[in-house]
């Protein structure tokens, strides 16, 4: 098939370049900071030497160092979903955050955190596994409706896909802000910190949840990437090639809003990585889902944990939150999206 032919570069050189970029990119995020470490130090931390301080060695294992693999594993899930929703729609302009389904997840964990004091109270994890349970029923809410308004009998429309983000995302605002009325100082504050995109708050918890759920995503969605190549020909053709396409819609929805809801419940809202990253990659190997989530996965990581190192050093010592970096990268993105969008049209 020709539609899975185009590319720059092959996928096997591609990962390499990734592999290579990753390792780099993870140090300078473990040497970024208030506080500046050098390479050597973090080699001796890591590798359990005796060079570096007890202060660097506690920002390392404490602070750093969870929040660089949070950043990995939260960048790969946002860019596997994002990677999902365009094969599910077969439109690259599909994003978790542009879409409204992370703005629905948002909502569900904020109505957690205002009236589910009561599962924070007996610790940490079940805390945070109440917030992320909160943020799946939202995001799973937010991805049907906007599915059934952008799906009819001609296909999916993007400008349907679009305005329908646009009313849920209003709507998530009006009930997030109606939610944050509510709220006492500290929800208050955890709630628009939430509503940034912020890696402040890593801890090994998250990292532990974050973990089993991209582990999980990564057994289930291979099985379905010879079904989203045949997708890409068109609901029709990948009927008549076998492929159970209500099954797959439902399945694909419930692992994106899965991801997106772990994600937000423990980064907030990061918009445009699910957007940009598999776009970039598309463009460099093809629409071949078999290369495409993967590496993706991987590109999600580098930028991310790249954004975050970035976030710390813009406005020294203080740090920008990191959906901020990243909206700052994605919106100029998203509108030359639509400039070559109108063009092809």
């Amino acid at each position: 098939m020709t539609i899975l032919t185009s590319r720059l570069l092959t996928p096997k050189l591609c990962a390499v370049l990734l592999l290579l970029a990753l390792p780099v990119v993870s140090v300078l995020g473990l040497m970024t900071g208030p506080v500046s470490i050098s390479l050597a130090d973090i080699l001796s931390i890591t590798l359990g030497g005796e060079g570096a301080n007890s202060q660097e060695k506690l920002i390392i294992e404490i602070i750093r160092l969870p929040r660089v693999v949070l950043s990995l594993i939260v960048g790969a899930l946002l860019a596997t979903c994002g990677a999902l929703l365009q094969g599910l729609f077969r439109n690259p302009l599909a994003d978790p955050a542009l879409i409204g389904v992370s703005a629905g997840a948002s909502v569900g964990a904020s109505t957690v955190i205002v009236f589910g004091a009561l599962f924070a109270a007996n610790g940490m994890l079940l805390g945070l596994a109440a917030i992320s349970l909160g943020a799946f029923i939202g995001a799973i809410i937010a991805s049907v409706i906007i599915f059934r308004l952008a799906t009819g009998p001609q296909g999916t429309s993007v400008a349907t896909m679009l305005l329908a983000g646009i009313a849920i995302s209003a709507l998530a605002g009006a009930a997030t802000n109606t939610l944050s009325y509510m709220a006492d100082n500290d929800m208050l504050r955890r709630i628009s910190l939430w509503q940034m995109g912020n890696l402040q708050g890593a801890s090994w918890e998250s990292v532990g949840l974050c973990a089993l759920t991209a582990g999980l995503l990564a057994v289930l969605i291979p099985r379905d990437t010879g079904a989203l190549n045949a997708m890409l020909l068109g609901e029709s053709e990948a009927r008549h090639l076998g492929v159970n396409v209500e099954w797959l819609k439902r399945r694909l929805i419930i692992y994106s809003a899965l991801g997106v809801a772990i994600s937000v419940a423990v980064a907030g809202v990061i918009a445009f990585v699910g957007l940009m990253v598999p776009h970039l990659i598309r463009l460099l190997v093809g629409p071949d889902h078999r290369n495409l989530l993967p590496l993706s996965a991987l590109a999600g990581s580098i930028l991310l944990v790249a954004a975050d190192a970035l976030s710390r050093v813009v406005i020294a010592p203080a740090e920008l939150p990191v959906g901020v970096v990243t909206a700052l990268l994605g919106a100029p993105f998203f509108l030359w999206l639509l400039v070559v969008q109108r063009g092809r049209s």
